[in-house]
């Protein structure tokens, strides 16, 4: 099988078999999904999606949370990992927002990594969330899903594995296909003890064959 026929094969059957597949955050706005995506680095979205009712209650715009100190929303997400460097992010972000961007969150990966705590990831999550341009956020899921099923090879880091998956993976579908690896990652494909018996797609992961030769 050619990298090429792995990838149609598995984007069509996700194509078929989860046809919807969105962020798992919570959010109502750019705003809200900015801070929700900073929250959830090496965090679970379920405990970022208990946090910020209360975050956003108290801080509804970047305004708000840009009068704020890293003490007072520190309280709102120490149960997060790293709150305090997440919080003193979050209010550093936020001014920046207002003092550069009028309040508003920028449509494109270079304007959004120059807020503070916005790396490229984070970036590329809002602008395929938020405006559906093709941009592949890689995070530990996808990067190793990627590995995995064949669809990168050797790949080093984030950087190397976005680079493959836009290769091969046609434009409109890749905001998409973020979101189908990295659910597969989370609920079948996991790190510790992937769910191999019970994954569709095995019949196109490399390293199901190669920890099944005859």
């Amino acid at each position: 099988m050619t990298t090429k026929q792995r990838f149609e094969s598995i984007l069509a059957w996700f194509e078929q078999h989860m046809p919807v597949a969105e962020s798992e955050l919570n959010y109502s706005n750019p705003y809200e999904l900015l801070v929700a995506v900073m929250l959830s680095a090496q965090c679970t979205d379920k405990r970022v999606n208990m946090v910020t009712p209360a975050l956003f209650a108290a801080y509804p715009t970047p305004e708000a949370l840009a009068k704020a100190t890293a003490n007072e929303v520190f309280g709102y997400i120490q149960s997060v990992s790293y709150p305090r460097s997440k919080s003193e992010h979050l209010v550093q972000m936020a001014q920046r927002l207002v003092e550069v961007y009028d309040g508003q969150v920028p449509d494109n990966i270079d304007d959004l990594q120059t807020l503070q705590g916005v790396g490229r990831k984070t970036a590329n999550v809002v602008c395929a969330v938020i405006w559906n341009q093709p941009t592949m956020a890689v995070d530990t899921h996808i990067f190793r899903v990627s590995e995995r099923l064949g669809l990168t090879t050797h790949s080093k880091n984030p950087l190397q594995t976005e680079k493959q998956l836009v290769k091969y993976i046609p434009q409109q579908v890749i905001p998409k296909a973020h979101h189908w690896l990295l659910l597969h990652g989370r609920y079948v494909c996991q790190a510790r003890k992937p769910k191999c018996e019970e994954c569709e797609l095995k019949s196109y992961c490399r390293h199901f064959a190669q920890n099944n030769k005859q």
